[in-house]
């Protein structure tokens, strides 16, 4: 299964996240298939290819909670029509 997810970029005290799109049974700086947006949390900025993003999440795909929280405040679910799954119980 295909997740979005952060993967850790940058210098010591200066972290930045890439949102990839990686294996679920990958590790946190493995290999990505498609990295699709970007998040500075010192400034708080935030750059998104919604365009594959919503592909993504169309095939199914679960994003982590974090990405699912970056989402919500760059309002990609309202803007794009789309309804983001919370935690499942299991």
């Amino acid at each position: 299964m295909v997740k979005p997810r952060l993967k850790r970029h940058g210098k010591k005290q200066r972290v930045t996240y890439r949102i990839i799109a990686i294996d679920t049974q990958s590790r946190r700086e493995g290999e990505a298939i498609k990295e699709v947006g970007f998040y500075n949390p010192r400034k708080e900025q935030t750059q998104l290819d919604l365009f594959a993003i919503i592909a993504l999440l169309e095939k199914g795909a679960q994003s982590t909670e974090t990405v699912r929280d970056i989402l919500k405040r760059a309002k990609v679910p309202e803007q794009v029509g789309i309804k983001l799954q919370s935690k499942i119980k299991i």
